[in-house]
């Protein structure tokens, strides 16, 4: 299996801008996670060599999806997901741009500025054909032969998202949060074939493990509902990302040809983006450029843990979720939301109020991944089809994606927190009520009317079990 070691490895400048690029907001870096990337990449791809030789998988593509595993991440920005996520939406509303499209530049540049063409031919690559496989293996395929059209739902499955890379994830988070990892990713790839599934050649898997793959996409859940979407954590991103917009316009990274750029635009050119790591939070918190004091202010409150305070999140009936043009103003909303019971006190602002809506999914928006799946059974090999939710059981989800709002507010002071928190629940009225609400404002929402015939129905069964006890 091809390793790190060989001389094909990516170059130290790269090895030294992963390794200072953290994933959930700077606790585990990148290095290992793409060489075990890497690692479950050649697994797969060698289980389905060894099972299926009619495939006719040879060197070549082994390599090269190894390559594009070890490779998949260069793109990401300072704190991973948060930089194309949260800062660049922010900082250049209505681009289209993700970490992959950088990835795929910078695995360009890796090839380039350490002349690895010569090497990868050394160990039988191609250039020429090979490295736009490995790129379209990162971002996504443009055009595929019939015959390999499987290959690219290895490292990132575009189809269904089961592939290496959350596998990878799954164990690396689970382990480090102390949170049960359901998937037994060993088992998928003992049962992974190649079938042809709905006109194409797909990876497929045992009709049997159909409940694994959903326990994989409910593994998938939790993590984000416990660790990646935490309201700490989504707070934490949130103020770094407000410091980083504070700092953008007085930062300046060097790139090719002298050329100077800021940490927006730096991902522009692949010589000023690898300099760009997790080390401007130290660069921004230990200066004293009278520019940047205000930047600085906001990391000195993370540093303290002196974070916005959490007001509550509420949900959006079905149908009625809030849309991307309405996110913006919601502050505006709340803060118009002034309970009458505030009315002699001066009213918070707009900018008082952080409104953070995130969605909760399987993976793809609101449909289910496993319909996307192959499924083939002991009888016969080749052919895969689908099973649908029903066919599995009727504790499955209905849904698959749910909109969250989570809102926090500037203030330190406890009086105003209260207050703010009154102005939340308030606003809430057309929405879910705040699991506290009850508590914060009762005066707001006041309490839920009792089910009687709920009442009724425990009397009933406790009459009958008190009858049985002196029947026996």
């Amino acid at each position: 299996m091809w390793s790190l070691d060989q001389p094909c490895s990516i170059g130290l400048q790269f090895m030294i801008l992963i390794l200072f690029i953290n994933q959930r907001t700077g606790e585990l870096n990148l290095l290992p996670s793409c060489n075990r990337v890497c690692h479950l990449a050649g697994h797969l791809i060698e289980a389905l060599q060894k099972r299926q030789p009619e495939l006719n998988i040879n060197h070549r593509d082994i390599l090269c999806v190894q390559i594009a595993g070890l490779c998949h991440d260069l793109g990401h920005g300072p704190f991973s997901h948060m930089y194309d996520g949260r800062f660049i939406p922010r900082v250049c509303p209505g681009t289209a741009w993700k970490h992959e499209d950088a990835s795929v530049k910078m695995f360009e540049h890796l090839i380039d500025s350490n002349d690895l063409r010569p090497v990868l031919e050394y160990y039988g690559l191609k250039p020429d054909e090979d490295i736009d496989f490995i790129k379209e293996q990162i971002a996504g395929p443009i055009k595929t032969e019939e015959s390999s059209s499987f290959l690219y739902e290895i490292v990132a499955n575009k189809t269904s998202g089961i592939d290496v890379d959350k596998w990878d994830y799954f164990a690396r988070d689970c382990h480090h949060l102390g949170i049960q990892n359901n998937f037994d990713h060993v088992r998928f790839i003992k049962f992974a074939r190649v079938c042809e599934f709905e006109g194409k050649k797909h990876i497929c898997t045992r009709d049997k493990e159909v409940g694994n793959l959903y326990d994989m996409f409910h593994t998938r859940n939790c993590l984000h509902r416990r660790a990646c979407q935490h309201k700490i954590s989504n707070i934490i991103e949130i103020m770094i990302t407000d410091a980083l917009l504070k700092a953008n316009p007085h930062i300046r990274i060097k790139g090719s040809g002298g050329e100077e750029y800021n940490i927006a635009t730096a991902r522009e050119d692949m010589e000023a983006y690898t300099k760009l790591t997790d080390e401007i939070f130290l660069s921004i918190l230990h200066s004293d450029e009278p520019n940047l004091k205000e930047a600085r202010e906001i990391l000195c409150k993370i540093v303290r843990r002196d974070l916005y305070k959490y007001l509550g999140k509420t949900q959006p009936p079905e149908g009625k979720e809030i849309l991307k043009e309405r996110c913006s103003k919601i502050a505006e909303e709340i803060a118009k939301s002034q309970p009458s019971t505030l009315s002699h006190k001066p009213g918070l602002k707009p900018e008082d109020f952080i409104v953070d809506v995130i969605k909760m999914d399987y993976g793809m928006k609101k449909k289910n991944p496993v319909n996307n799946v192959g499924f083939y059974s002991k009888y016969n090999h080749k052919k895969a089809f689908k099973i649908s939710k029903e066919q599995v059981s009727q504790l499955l989800p209905e849904k698959f994606e749910e909109q969250q709002i989570r809102v926090y507010c500037k203030a330190a002071d406890e009086e105003t927190i209260r207050d703010a928190k009154k102005y939340f629940d308030q606003w809430c009225e057309s929405l879910t009520k705040p699991q506290d609400g009850d508590i914060v404002a009762p005066e707001l929402t006041p309490p839920m009317k009792a089910d009687c015939s709920v009442h009724r129905d425990d009397k009933n069964h406790n009459s009958k079990a008190r009858r049985r006890l002196v029947l026996h």
